[in-house]
């Protein structure tokens, strides 16, 4: 073991000791012996010596000595008088010399004499050195110069020590430093481990916030509720799109507006996108065609109603509705109780929406949409669906088929689940006929990311099933197919899905079954406090 003489700190090696000699005493304590400069590095010290000290050739009363690497050296007297060879070259101090750095002093023109550095206080300088040639520094005669010399280069020292590089040097330092404190603690690894694992953990979970972050305003952009406008702003915004690519005249843009201004004033849809007759066309279809049918239910008859270029993207939820409310309103037990005969805009099925969860129903679906919709782009869902129709009185099921029950992750249950609802209908205990038009409404059905209405079922020779279903991602042309003999059969396949193409992991249906009383509306209102579905299985 090695023991500092300074500080009396224990090291092992000698390369450590000179390194702790180095940035514990002499970095941290060089200053200038001719003037009051100090707390400066070995380099800096040397720089500042040079341009504020320059050396003359001649012996002066009153030179400072400083320590020199080449090894040799002037014995000092004490008593004022100097002698010593010429030297003929500045101070150049290298690091490597500091470990035989013996007692140094000079005395100034006043006879006072100052210490310099004292790295190691075991060694002085004795003048019987100097005749053996084995001395351990040798004196450089430096005058102090001038006041205003010195200010000078003091001057020019400080601005050189702001640069990029003497930056660096102090942060070399300091870690440096650093690192000596920490190896010389007990327990030090440990702590640096810990400090280290400390960081990552910081790190990652900055990292996670900001994935969060991003996943937030991009699902909040995704459903509607990142303040870009609802139904009103996104058809002004395609119709002034339309009218800067020179595709709709100033005119045509004004007349539309207008128009769109009195449909949501009213809370009537305007009817553009509705396509009327599509289930008495199937009906008309079925007595003819496809005869590998064995048995066909279809639903009321009910309207299509496909997006529009003030809800693309985002209003799938709002048309099933409207679908559904034109089909209730051809049903003798729920037309004479719906006191509306118009089927609402999508504004207006935002509004009641909002009147549904003020009168308390689903209040967790409220808060998810901060108790708003209008005037979003929100998506809705099953549940939004289940509190519509139960604040109009009408009572609803939500069926949820939760995870696939048949291979290749289809959903054979829900097939069955659809046949026994047609099948209802028919209580009679003798085979029913192959084409069997209903008075059931359509079902709701509800996948991630978009939804259909369900207005029929095939059963084929095979037993397998088919669902006939209502898309309102299909345009009115597309639609309009379906009212043509020449067009259907080729526009019912667009209508059919089999169970190879409902893969999705889960699926909702929503069914409107009867009438509530006022107590049952209550009932089911303090239900929705805590919603639960049918899950099959």
């Amino acid at each position: 073991m090695l023991t500092c003489d300074i500080c009396g700190e224990e090291v092992l090696l000698e390369e450590d000791m000179k390194t702790h000699l180095l940035l514990s005493h002499l970095e941290n304590e060089l200053h200038c012996p001719l003037c009051s400069l100090s707390g400066v590095s070995y380099e800096e010290l040397c720089f500042h010596i040079s341009n504020a000290h320059p050396e003359r050739q001649q012996t002066a009363q009153g030179a400072a000595h400083l320590i020199s690497p080449s090894g040799s050296s002037t014995a000092t007297n004490t008593g004022g008088t100097e002698r010593e060879k010429p030297q003929t070259s500045q101070s150049c101090l290298a690091r490597d010399s500091w470990d035989e750095v013996g007692d140094v002093s000079h005395t100034g023109a006043t006879g006072v004499t100052t210490d310099l550095i004292q790295p190691k206080q075991n060694k002085t300088l004795e003048s019987g050195d100097s005749s053996s040639g084995k001395t351990a520094s040798t004196k450089l005669r430096l005058t102090t110069g001038s006041p205003e010399t010195r200010q000078a280069s003091v001057r020019h020292f400080n601005e050189d020590s702001n640069g990029p590089k003497s930056q660096q040097h102090n942060k070399a330092k300091q870690k440096r430093l650093s690192l000596t404190r920490r190896a010389g603690s007990p327990g030090s690894d440990l702590a640096l481990a810990r400090q280290l694992q400390q960081e990552e953990e910081e790190q990652r979970r900055r990292q996670e916030e900001a994935q969060e972050e991003k996943e937030f305003k991009k699902l909040q952009r995704q459903f509607g509720l990142d303040g870009r406008g609802g139904y009103r702003r996104q058809l002004e915004s395609t119709m002034e799109r339309a009218v800067a690519k020179g595709l709709m005249a100033p005119s045509e843009f004004h007349c539309k507006r207008a128009e769109m201004m009195e449909s949501l004033a009213s809370g009537v849809d305007d009817g553009r996108t509705r396509t009327q007759g599509v289930v008495r066309a199937l009906h008309e279809y079925y007595q003819t065609e496809s005869r590998d049918c064995v048995h066909v239910w279809l639903s009321a008859d009910t309207d299509h109603y496909c997006s529009s270029a003030g809800d693309k993207g985002w209003g799938c939820g709002y048309r099933n509705f409207q679908m559904l409310i034109s089909s209730l309103q051809c049903i003798d037990v729920y037309s004479s109780f719906l006191q509306d005969k118009d089927v609402p805009s999508i504004p207006r099925v935002q509004s009641m929406i909002e009147e549904a969860w003020k009168e308390g129903l689903d209040p967790q679906g409220a808060s998810h949409f901060n108790q708003r919709l209008q005037g979003t782009r929100a998506w809705i869902g099953a549940t939004e669906m289940y509190s519509l129709l139960t604040s109009l009185g009408i009572s609803a099921r939500i069926i949820d088929f939760h995870q696939p029950t048949g291979p290749g992750s289809t959903h054979p249950r829900l097939f069955e689940w659809v046949k026994q609802y047609y099948c209802q209908s028919s209580k009679s205990s003798r085979l029913p006929p192959r084409l069997i038009q209903t008075a059931l409404p359509p079902l709701y059905l509800q996948h991630q990311g978009h939804s259909h209405s369900i207005v029929g079922l095939e059963q084929k020779k095979n037993g397998s099933l088919c669902l006939l279903v209502l898309d309102p991602g299909s345009s009115v042309s597309d639609t309009r197919k379906l009212l043509s003999r020449d067009t259907i059969s080729t526009a019912v396949r667009h209508v059919r899905k089999f169970p190879g193409s409902l893969k999705h992991k889960q699926y909702q249906v929503v069914a409107a079954h009867g009438i509530l009383s006022a107590e049952e509306k209550q009932i089911s209102i303090l239900n929705s406090r805590t919603l639960c579905a049918e899950r099959i299985p």
